[in-house]
């Protein structure tokens, strides 16, 4: 569990240290942004990049709930499973893990 938390706060430090360098933009939006600049106001650019990289990030947080739920219902099957060879074990029942086809 600490592995798997030191992995995404490393993913979150590695998207914030090149939130600089991640400011790709399509033809249309530089377009924009450049007649922006050119008449002198620079704050739809920076508001443009802002929602590219809010739209960026989402796929990944999905992905990083979708593992924690995952990984939560394993360790709970995996806890159901622990319990269930205890008790046929206290029973006198041989129990090897694996469930017959």
């Amino acid at each position: 569990m600490k592995k798997f938390i030191g992995l995404i706060l490393l993913a979150l430090l590695t998207i914030c240290a090149v939130d600089n360098v991640a400011e790709a933009q399509c033809a249309m939006c530089r377009a924009t942004v450049e007649n922006n600049i050119s008449a002198g106001t620079n704050r739809i650019g920076s508001g443009l990049n802002t929602g590219i990289l809010y739209l960026m990030s989402i796929p990944y947080v999905a992905f990083v709930v979708i593992a924690y739920f995952w990984y939560k219902q394993s360790k709970a099957q995996q806890a159901k499973r622990i319990q269930l060879a205890a008790q046929l074990r206290n029973a006198g029942i041989p129990y090897s893990g694996t469930t017959p086809l």
